[in-house]
């Protein structure tokens, strides 16, 4: 199956619009049936253009036929909606993305050598390529952890010096960059933290016309927080990235910015809160009926007040 065959949107399409509009496309990932309404609904919101991540992980977690199999139910605007593989750590996991209907893969090659990350991002284009498939490569490391797959103790920056060369040996159509993001609920060690724009400012100058991502960038809304741990969580010193800082990101050519913990926490939030206030309350529709709520809301609000992507289609 082709993406197309799904009524998907071209990813590298609505990237590229993105760097011409001076706005960024959110790629929430999701995981289950309610986190993916909840997505599409806040696209119809705002009439914004999005991306439905999904992890290894997310993947085996659902299932593929279930997966492809909601995907194709969801209602899509024409242009509106892709379907993007985030972290795929091996040729055969992108070709096989590809081979569902993706409409975009991402190869996480970051933790290799940089000959390796390049000999296999390179395959991975070459047969993206073949099939109108686009592609998301990384170098740079983020610390943190965002599933058994995806995780590191270190951050290492981009070297903005090799991005042109890389990305004109491997063909790729967009680069994730490390410039301070984190994976995982733990980005800053103070809501103050500074991301490195000078990096950011380089990358952009030397390859100007690649569109840029940008990970673990979640904004960790505190208001969740409280919440999780007014009805039993224990979350400390958790801190994402202020949207201002992401604003400016946006201005220097980050035109995808990956959102996850935000909608978890979301979720949580909101399942907490309902069964804290109805002990009696045993259906899962009606704490997953507020969970959707509460992650419509927040991506609503990440769509109007970071992306600027909202009336883009």
């Amino acid at each position: 199956m082709h993406f197309t065959d799904f009524g998907l949107a071209d990813t590298k399409k609505l990237l590229k619009n993105a760097l011409r509009g001076g706005y960024a496309v959110p790629a929430f990932n999701f995981y289950n049936m309610e986190t993916l309404q909840a997505i599409v609904d806040a696209s119809n919101i705002t009439q914004s253009p999005i991306i439905l991540a999904v992890s290894e992980s997310a993947l085996a977690y659902m299932g593929e036929d279930i997966l492809m199999a909601i995907v194709d139910g969801i209602e899509k605007k024409r242009g509106q909606i892709a379907l993007h593989l985030d972290h795929g750590h091996s040729l055969e996991i992108c070709k096989h993305a590809i081979d569902l209907g993706f409409s975009s893969v991402m190869f996480d090659g970051s933790g290799l050598p940089l000959k390796e990350n390049i000999k296999i991002s390179k395959k991975v284009v070459e047969y993206a390529h073949k099939h109108n498939v686009s592609v998301e490569t990384e170098l740079g490391v983020l610390a943190g952890i965002e599933d058994k797959n995806t995780k590191s103790k270190n951050n290492s920056y981009t070297d903005p010096t090799i991005v042109k060369n890389f990305v004109k040996e491997t063909g790729t159509d967009f680069l994730a960059i490390a410039i301070g993001t984190s994976h995982g609920l733990y980005k800053r060690t103070k809501p103050t933290d500074k991301l490195r724009f000078d990096i950011l400012e380089q990358i952009a100058t030397e390859i100007p016309t690649t569109p840029l991502v940008l990970h673990g960038a979640s904004n960790i809304p505190q208001k969740f927080i409280k919440t999780i741990n007014k009805f039993g969580g224990n979350i400390k010193n958790a801190f994402g990235i202020a949207p201002a800082q992401l604003r400016h990101a946006i201005s220097l050519h980050i035109t995808k910015i990956n959102v996850d913990s935000d909608s978890r926490l979301a979720f949580t939030s909101a399942v907490r809160e309902t069964l804290a206030k109805d002990k009696n309350a045993f259906d899962p529709r009606t704490y997953l009926t507020k969970a959707r709520e509460y992650v419509t809301k927040n991506c609503v609000d990440e769509i109007q007040n970071i992306m600027g992507s909202g009336y883009k289609i």
